[in-house]
C-alpha cells in the first residue's frame, strides 16, 4: 500500500463520510439485495458491489490498505460528495449502499 499524507486524509475523510457501521450496513445490503420478495439463494447476487467493497475496507487497519481499496475509498468519498446530503428515494438509497445515510447529523 502506498502510505502518506494523502491516504491519511482519504482514510480519515471516507471514515467521516461512511456514517453506518459495518453491521448496519450489512443489513441494509442484504435488505435491498432481497427486494420485496426474499434473499437470493447466493448472499453475494444482488448486492451492491460498492457497498461489498466498503464492508471490506471498514474491516481493514489503515496501513493493511491496497491500491484497490484507496481507488475504493476515492469512489465513496466521490459518490458521496456528488449526491452530497440529497434525502429523494433514489439518492438516499445509493448513498446509503455506500454507508452514508444523509439523514443522519
Amino acid at each position: 500500500m502506498t502510505e502518506g499524507f494523502d491516504t491519511d486524509l482519504l482514510w480519515d475523510e471516507f471514515h467521516r463520510l461512511v456514517n453506518m457501521n459495518s453491521e448496519e450496513l450489512r443489513a441494509y445490503l442484504l435488505a435491498d439485495a432481497s427486494g420485496e420478495d426474499s434473499f437470493p439463494p447466493d448472499p453475494d447476487l444482488g448486492i451492491d458491489e460498492l457497498g461489498r467493497g466498503v464492508l471490506h475496507v471498514l474491516s481493514k487497519r489503515k496501513g493493511d490498505l491496497t491500491e484497490d481499496d484507496v481507488e475504493l475509498m476515492r469512489q465513496v468519498v466521490d459518490l458521496v460528495e456528488t449526491l452530497g446530503e440529497r434525502t429523494d428515494d433514489e439518492s438516499r438509497r445509493e448513498l446509503m449502499s455506500v454507508g452514508h445515510d444523509p439523514l443522519r447529523g
